[in-house]
């Protein structure tokens, strides 16, 4: 195998100006997120077109099995991609192949692990994430498609497209995620609408399970084809169980998998406290986190985007670039981010109106909103710190901000906000995390910017 197209690499992480560096790696990227958030809006859209909220629903309440798949993704794809692009800065491509072998073939493992322990427990399952005897059978459906059979595919695809996003290509990773949405978008109406199968919320799920076999069948594609030039290497023989590998991409993966299993834990609260006003709070809870998803996944298309340009400049010791960077970046996410949130503000009613004309879950749905926007431009924040922290190396501190996030502030927060504001007061428990997260990301940041020198000058002439 071939080292890499290095120079195409070295002209994107070490020479190109930091704006236009930036808008390479983060426009893909962003506009991949876009169209993965589409096609949970084509979900939502088309699922909410029967008029049913039994069948909007269940798409919410399997919400947190699917988040949990993040766990997964985020242990052997963020862990990967953060030794690989460090390892890249070091010029060891080595170490980069067997990186991306390790987390490959354990992403495949835990994959079919995931989807066994699912569809065995079934039942204790569907009671912990808040179905009742209304609304388990249509959840149940959902999920035969996106957990017991789509398991595997969905986790490969998100960390075929971190290891291949790792050595600069964004571009292709976007093509092979967005190839797979915009088949799920496709399929939706077909399968879930009564002029198609309709087959509801279960046909949801088969579209989702097919768009990610396509999206995964053209990673594999990819990088067969680039095998001379890519460093992402699937190679068996380059599967190692290496201590420094195994504790490198465990020690920023670990963190992050945890951050994620954080996030289904809050969402498994949130769920079954919305659960008690019925299936139109639950439908209007999951509309309204589905919209909420735009501007979340542009801010973690940002973030994600800039996270090999990190990684490689503070292994090949570069960190005033590697400042700059951060520093350009989070301007640009905050600002867009805030303009964002004021819109959905004002615009609360069309939008959730949008997705189900029903005047009940539209009431639910603007009050819901309006809580979920006020913790938007500091979510951004949050984002960035932690992209920060993963493509440095510093697991620790993820994790710090991923306890701080759920069990010391948003978790507590749901519980004391629903007694005090029942119902309503669920929407404004992240906002009330992420204000104080903010605060303490940019604290962070400030400290790291300090122990790396140049603390003063920041951003870079460009």
């Amino acid at each position: 195998m071939a080292k890499t197209n290095s120079a195409d690499k070295t002209e994107i992480f070490e020479n190109l100006p930091i704006p236009k560096a930036v808008a390479v790696l983060c426009i893909p990227t962003i506009i991949s997120s876009l169209v993965m958030v589409l096609y949970n809006l084509a979900d939502t859209y088309f699922v909410g077109m029967l008029n049913d909220p039994v069948q909007n629903a269940a798409v919410t309440l399997a919400g947190p099995v699917l988040l949990a798949f993040n766990a997964v993704n985020n242990l052997f794809g963020v862990g990967s991609t953060s030794m690989m692009s460090r390892a890249l800065g070091r010029k060891d491509y080595d170490t980069v192949h067997k990186s991306s072998a390790f987390g490959f073939y354990c992403a495949l493992i835990s994959g079919i692990v995931f989807s066994l322990a699912c569809t065995i427990g079934k039942t204790p399952l569907l009671s912990l994430l808040g179905a009742d005897s209304t609304t388990s059978e249509a959840t149940a459906a959902y999920m035969l498609w996106t957990v017991s059979c789509g398991s595997v595919p969905a986790i490969l695809n998100v960390v075929l497209a971190y290891m291949v996003r790792s050595e600069g290509a964004s571009l292709h990773a976007s093509i092979g995620t967005m190839s797979g949405c915009l088949l799920n978008i496709i399929l939706d109406p077909i399968l879930i609408l009564p002029w198609g199968f309709d087959m509801g919320a279960e046909g949801a799920g088969l579209a989702t399970f097919i768009s990610n076999c396509v999206a995964c069948a053209y990673f594999f594609v990819l990088l067969y084809v680039r095998r001379k030039t890519t460093c992402v290497c699937i190679r068996p023989d380059k599967f190692c169980l290496q201590g420094a590998i195994v504790l490198g991409i465990c020690g920023v993966g670990i963190p992050a998998a945890i951050q994620n299993l954080l996030n289904v834990t809050g969402m498994t609260i949130l769920n079954n406290f919305t659960s008690v006003f019925g299936e139109d709070a639950v439908a209007a809870m999951g509309i309204t986190q589905k919209i909420y998803m735009v501007p979340m996944y542009i801010s973690m298309g940002i973030s994600q985007g800039i996270m090999p340009l990190i990684s490689y400049n503070y292994a090949s010791g570069n960190h005033r670039r590697m400042k700059s960077t951060i520093v350009f970046a989070g301007g640009i996410s905050v600002g867009f981010i805030t303009t964002a949130a004021i819109s959905l503000f004002a615009g609360a009613d069309s939008v959730v109106r949008f997705f189900m004309d029903n005047a009940t879950v539209a009431g639910y749905g603007v009050q819901f909103m309006k809580g979920f926007c006020i913790g938007l431009p500091f979510l951004c924040m949050d984002f960035l710190a932690v992209g920060v922290f993963q493509a440095l190396g510093y697991g620790k501190n993820a994790l710090v901000f991923a306890i701080m996030r759920k069990i010391v502030l948003e978790i507590p927060a749901l519980y004391l906000l629903n007694y005090l504001f029942p119902l309503y007061g669920l929407a404004y428990a992240q906002a009330v995390a992420e204000f104080v997260l903010a605060i303490t990301a940019a604290v962070q940041l400030f400290l790291i910017f300090k122990r790396l020198g140049e603390k003063a000058e920041f951003i870079e002439d460009v």
